[in-house]
């Protein structure tokens, strides 16, 4: 079986989520991922939290089918391995500290010359220029720069979402980025360099509130979980104390709504609620009437009238919810993989081919794969020991 990464050889200078989310989706892909990691803590997300067996949530979501390689790249000894990998590699993933790489002589100008078809994807907060180019940067400071909490919340307090938005968007931005450049030396024969920034990544999926706001417009307000601008689209509560999702697109919808789900073919009719910006503009009074019925009866009543009537809805679930997710389970999405505290369920990556099945290989513990990755660089037991002795590995 032919993977479409098969025989691609990434160096990942890594941490936390940005880059190593992006990595692990070329691993899941075929590619071969080393991941170089300080010696014995490792990346500093392994110890987020103790989640999965002892390990950190964040650190086996991102992290499969990678090889660690423990390098302290402060020594000139380890620094070399590195660039002796980086000969035979094509792509070099960082998210260090802004100008870290540089430092090190490894920044794309340095590499350029000796490595012409090296990829480098370099992925920071600001991107590599500008007057924020050196500041800190987190995902929660990044949601903040750029808009998100000023729409997500309550109209009485502002709120992150509940992953890591940002670095979700620039690994997904880092991933999409690295394979074009690769379809692109395919046919130029040359590398390229991506300078890919947090904040420009999630800056793109604001897309929306940004043109509701164009020219100086009022923006989208905070709505908690309902649609900003559309309505009745949100959560419900039922009568068992569960909670429904709906949302409605149209009129012809708001009809089949008042008729066949809430039962009142009337208050279609209702000049309150004649129109989507009525409805949305009096949607105190709506929600009311909503709740009044969905009081009623249970979840699955309510589910079930909103599927005769095809609204959309869904339940609102929560993380056991999702684990027995019927559809996921129906569609065969989980498959194991192997840590180094045993196995766990891990979801296969959206989007099933069926020419291939993605790399679903362990969890790495950190520096598992350092006396391997350097024996296939030639070094022998004596240099394995030398190394070890300085603490370069």
């Amino acid at each position: 079986m032919t993977r479409p990464l098969d025989g691609i050889t990434v160096v990942s200078l890594e941490h936390a989520i940005a880059a190593p989310f992006c990595t692990r989706q070329l691993a899941d892909q075929g590619a071969r991922v080393i991941k170089v990691e300080r010696p014995g803590a490792g990346d500093f997300a392994r110890a987020y939290d103790t989640r999965v067996r002892g390990q950190s949530s964040h650190f086996v979501w991102t992290n499969r089918g990678k090889e660690s390689l423990a390098l302290d790249l402060k020594q000139p000894a380890a620094l070399q391995v590195l660039r002796e990998l980086l000969a035979g590699a094509d792509v070099l993933v960082q998210n260090l500290a802004p100008g870290a790489a540089a430092r090190m002589g490894l920044s794309y100008e340095a590499l350029r010359a000796d490595h012409p078809r090296l990829v480098v994807c370099d992925i920071s907060g600001y991107g590599a220029d500008g007057p924020y180019r050196d500041k800190k940067a987190y995902d929660l400071l990044i949601q903040s720069e750029a808009g998100l909490l000023s729409v997500t919340g309550t109209p009485q307090e502002p709120s992150k979402t509940g992953i890591s938005a940002a670095d979700i968007a620039a690994g997904m931005y880092a991933y999409s980025g690295i394979l074009s450049a690769l379809l692109l030396r395919a046919r130029t024969g040359e590398g390229s360099h991506i300078d890919l920034s947090m904040l420009e990544s999630l800056a793109e999926w604001m897309g929306f509130p940004l043109y509701y706001a164009h020219e100086g417009a009022a923006p989208p307000p905070r709505t908690g979980a309902s649609h900003a601008s559309i309505y009745p689209y949100g959560p419900f509560p039922a009568g068992d104390g569960g909670t429904v999702m709906l949302g409605l697109q149209n009129e012809r919808e708001w009809a089949v709504f008042c008729r066949e789900v809430l039962r009142d073919a009337a208050l279609a009719d209702d000049p309150r609620f004649a129109r989507n910006a009525l409805r949305s503009e009096h949607r105190a009074e709506l929600r009311a009437l909503i709740v009044e019925a969905f009081g009623r009866l249970s979840t699955q009543e309510v589910i079930d009238r909103l599927e005769q009537a095809q609204i959309a809805n869904a339940r609102m679930n929560d993380m056991a919810g999702l684990w027995a997710h019927p559809q996921l389970a129906a569609r065969g999405r989980w498959q194991e993989v192997a840590t180094p505290a045993g196995p766990v369920p891990a979801l296969l990556p959206p989007g099933r081919n069926d020419r291939y099945q993605p790399r679903m290989d362990p969890v790495p513990a950190v520096g598992e794969h350092t006396e391997a990755i350097l024996r296939g660089l030639g070094r022998t037991d004596a240099d394995i020991a030398a190394l070890r002795a300085a603490g370069a590995i």
